[in-house]
């Protein structure tokens, strides 16, 4: 084989292709982790002014324009029914393309990008009747800490029943 020839598998190796996990994108929101698949991510955008939307649930901060595109903003601690917090700094705008539905998710601060194997990733305990665990896919443990890790078709779909009442 020559310098300039490479098998699919020596390339698998070096750009570190991992089939046996899923790669996520991790952030943080309240001092927890949370994750996406990174294969949902479109881009991370800095924080920026958002236009709100007169009626819109409680949990969607507004509308931006992306490149002259129109996109829903949702503030993702409220949409986990956390406390609003202020942004600050480190405050970004992930943009997902979920079914080709572009969306932007307000979070905390970005962490990582995590390949976490399929066989790592655990269903979200049951706690009992009044869990609302609908966005949590699974959790996987990430260092010394658990990540959450969110299924973004529930995350970005209005018509679940959420009242925009219970969104506060």
């Amino acid at each position: 084989m020559t310098p300039t020839q490479a098998t699919p598998t020596d390339l698998d190796h070096r750009l570190s292709f991992n089939v046996d996990g899923n790669q996520f994108l991790t952030f943080s929101i309240g001092g927890e982790v949370y994750g996406v698949e990174i294969l949902r991510v479109q881009e991370i955008k800095g924080f920026c002014t958002v236009t709100p939307v007169p009626n819109a649930p409680k949990f969607v901060s507004g509308v931006m324009n992306l490149r002259g595109t129109i996109v829903p903003v949702i503030d993702l601690r409220q949409r986990l029914g956390l406390a609003r917090a202020d942004a600050n700094r480190f405050t970004v705008i992930v943009v997902v393309n979920v079914n080709d539905r572009v969306s932007g998710l307000v979070v905390d601060s970005v962490s990582d990008v995590l390949t976490i194997p399929v066989e790592s990733i655990q269903p979200p305990p049951e706690l009992g009747m009044r869990q609302d665990s609908r966005f949590v896919r699974g959790m996987a443990k990430v260092g010394e800490r658990l990540a959450i890790l969110l299924d973004t078709e529930r995350l970005l779909r209005f018509d679940d029943g959420t009242k925009t009442a219970d969104a506060s």
